[in-house]
């Protein structure tokens, strides 16, 4: 099943705006730039990366920068926007910039934990037009949800706004992160996918960075087999005839992975899927490539997940000129990886697929950049 984001993700079919795709591949892409528009969040979550904080930052960009913000993304043809935190409600323009953004041939994407939205939030985002809101859930179970989250009564609050939004014909979807106190909890997560009628769901793979470098990370095996479960379950839906869109974000082996699969079950989709992941090319297209982070002070980084590396600020220097500049140093680094690359990931056969995984993990739980990701999960025959 195809989505309105496939073409932007493999070069199959149409972009965003529904116009014929034809970049060669998904480093040709301009970025989907992840807007940090506020440190202020009414939670505590344990993983969070940006390490957010009860008040917002005395320096974020004013309403009007940032509308310079979105103009330059605009004239440099960034296809999203990400309105992220902190918690993006918290902030009092936010609906202002969205309809803005939206204004200028953006798409728009909210991701919030959803708590703060009641009915009157709720209007205002339809209103806006906000395409996709992704609204964090990590567990069906109310007690570990709100303990991950850091704020007894979250869970409650954000299925309430979950209902709100799917009542008023939002387009919703859950975010999920695997850690170690979400990952044996997915069964559970899909029973309530169904149970609720949601049919969008992210499960985004820990990334130690902010909050989260607190955070013990889950043995690899244990998170194949959290995908073997997340496959699982998702052909299930898919063979009742259900509809559902089933993302898993953050660790680039799981594209590779699926294609084994496939190919170990002789399904005739396996030499497509490989086509479309080598498109795709995985982390070596995403962050300083096709992921672009800018948080709420105007600083620009590679990734959302990189916010130690300072790439210029929007308050000196456009977006655009930042990121095109072929003599960026971290950037070309990030462009060429696999120059710089080591470990196993350098020799793997799925690197055109994978890119060797998030750079961010690599350095924060080995202290090089370029090592290998730590949270590959392949074994050395399936890679050799």
């Amino acid at each position: 099943m195809r989505s309105a984001s496939t073409g932007h993700r493999y070069g199959v079919g149409n972009d965003l705006h529904g116009q014929t795709m034809t970049a060669e591949s998904g480093k040709m892409r301009r970025p989907v730039v992840v807007w940090n528009i506020t440190r202020a969040c009414n939670l505590r979550c344990q993983h969070c990366y940006s390490n957010s904080d009860t008040h917002q930052a005395v320096d974020e960009l004013t309403t009007n920068e940032a509308k310079t913000l979105i103009d330059d993304l605009s004239t440099y043809g960034v296809p999203v926007i990400l309105f992220s935190g902190g918690e993006p409600i918290l902030r009092n323009d936010l609906f202002e910039l969205i309809e803005y953004a939206r204004s200028k041939r953006i798409k728009t994407v909210l991701s919030t934990n959803g708590t703060p939205i009641d009915l009157n939030i709720a209007r205002k985002i339809v209103s806006a037009g906000v395409d996709y809101v992704g609204v964090s859930l990590d567990s069906a179970d109310e007690r570990v949800h709100d303990e991950f989250r850091g704020v007894s009564g979250a869970w409650r609050k954000t299925i309430q706004a979950i209902r709100l939004l799917k009542s008023l014909g939002q387009k919703t979807g859950l975010r999920i992160t695997l850690a170690e106190p979400t990952i044996d909890g997915l069964d559970a997560i899909f029973d309530l996918l169904e149970r609720e009628s949601i049919d969008r769901v992210c499960f985004y793979h820990l990334v130690p960075t902010g909050r989260g470098a607190a955070q013990v990370m889950v043995p690899p095996m244990r998170v194949r087999q959290a995908i073997e479960t997340i496959l699982t379950r998702t052909h299930q839906i898919i063979a009742a005839e259900r509809k559902i869109e089933v993302l898993t974000v953050d660790n680039h082996c799981d594209g590779p992975f699926i294609y084994l699969k496939l190919k170990q079950a002789s399904d005739p989709r396996a030499g497509e899927v490989y086509e479309m992941l080598k498109w795709n090319s995985g982390a070596a297209a995403s962050g300083g490539v096709g992921i672009a982070c800018v948080d709420w002070s105007g600083n620009i980084h590679p990734d959302q997940f990189r916010m130690d590396i300072s790439l210029g600020q929007v308050r000196q220097k456009h977006f655009s000129e930042i990121w095109s500049d072929p003599d960026e140093p971290i950037l070309k680094k990030l462009r060429n990886r696999r120059e710089h690359i080591t470990g196993r990931c350098r020799s793997c056969r799925f690197f055109d697929l994978c890119g060797a995984g998030l750079r961010a993990r690599a350095k924060n739980l080995t202290g090089n950049p370029w090592a290998s990701d730590p949270a590959c999960y392949l074994n050395d025959e399936e890679i050799g």
